[in-house]
């Protein structure tokens, strides 16, 4: 009710162990705080907060015209109404270096479990664009430096993200994730990868847990996830799974209703008034303090 009652630092204990249980944890991309609560219910090891979908929320391309300010207010929104640990795009950390530093200490305060930040130069685009570049070697490990320092939590996740293999080539990509490693990242993330044989080679390669990027329509092949678990990987996310997947239906419903002047034959596609009173937990606001709230569902 509210809030979940879970502390930050214990989901962030809760992420940081499962980590380094070898087990495949699921991070769907929730597009609000409603859909992070529909993924806490069925049964997901974490709720991950897309870049590209808060870009899409605000109506603006994913081509780095976020604030901090903005990802931080949608990720604190997400991750104080479920007790799973939330991961954000923090995209470059929204500067340089210092930045880094900064976005890490804000997105603590914010409540989330981790974030990762990218070798891309700035302004940043989505990761499965043609034209994006990355920075030298040198500053992108200074970032990740920084962000290490800057942290105020040990079990606040750090993942580095290289969109190396796109650019220069999948070596590339290997040095950077163990120079990524080596200053202190938690977790690395190989953004487009091209196959199975990429994630074997990046597995072979370094020694800390791996991510999976399991976006439609993009430079990579869907895996499942017995295949993820098989190539040793540790998380998977869906990033803009349920934002199109929403916007397909509410695409399809506005026609309907455009059409037919009636949403009567959409009812059977909505998701009904007591499921979501259900989701929403009325009950519990119901029986908090009757002398506030005294109604019935």
């Amino acid at each position: 009710m509210l809030h979940d009652s879970t502390r930050a630092s214990d989901k962030r204990a809760a992420f940081s162990a499962a980590l380094a249980s070898g087990k495949l944890l699921r991070f769907p991309g929730a597009f609000n705080p409603l859909s992070a609560m529909l993924i806490d219910r069925h049964g997901f090891e974490g709720v991950y907060v897309s870049g590209a979908v808060i870009s899409a929320d605000l109506g603006l391309p994913d081509i780095g015209l976020t604030t901090l300010t903005e990802v931080a207010g949608r990720a604190g929104q997400i991750a104080r109404v479920t007790r799973l640990p939330a991961l954000v795009d923090a995209d470059t950390g929204f500067g340089e270096p210092m930045n880094a530093a900064r976005t890490v200490q804000v997105l603590e305060d914010a409540g989330v479990a981790g974030m990762h930040i990218e070798d891309q130069v700035n302004p940043k685009r989505c990761g499965h664009l043609a034209g994006k570049d990355v920075t030298e070697l040198d500053t992108a490990v200074r970032r990740i430096s920084a962000a290490v320092a800057a942290r105020r939590d040990p079990g606040f996740v750090i993942a580095a993200r290289t969109d190396a293999a796109a650019v220069h080539g999948l070596a590339d990509a290997i040095d950077r994730a163990k120079a990524y490693a080596d200053a202190g990242a938690d977790l690395i993330f190989p953004e487009a990868m091209a196959s199975e044989a990429d994630f074997e080679r990046l597995r072979a390669a370094v020694d800390v847990p791996l991510l999976a990027n399991m976006t439609e329509f993009g430079k990579s092949k869907l895996l499942d996830t017995t295949t993820l678990e098989n190539l040793g990987i540790n998380v998977v996310i869906y990033p803009v799974t349920l934002l199109r997947l929403a916007m397909r239906a509410a695409d399809d419903g506005l026609s309907t209703i455009a059409e037919r002047g009636s949403q009567v034959s959409l009812l059977g596609r909505m998701q009904h008034r007591r499921d979501l009173y259900d989701l929403l937990d009325y009950e519990a606001y119901n029986t908090f303090d009757t002398g506030i709230y005294n109604f019935r569902v």
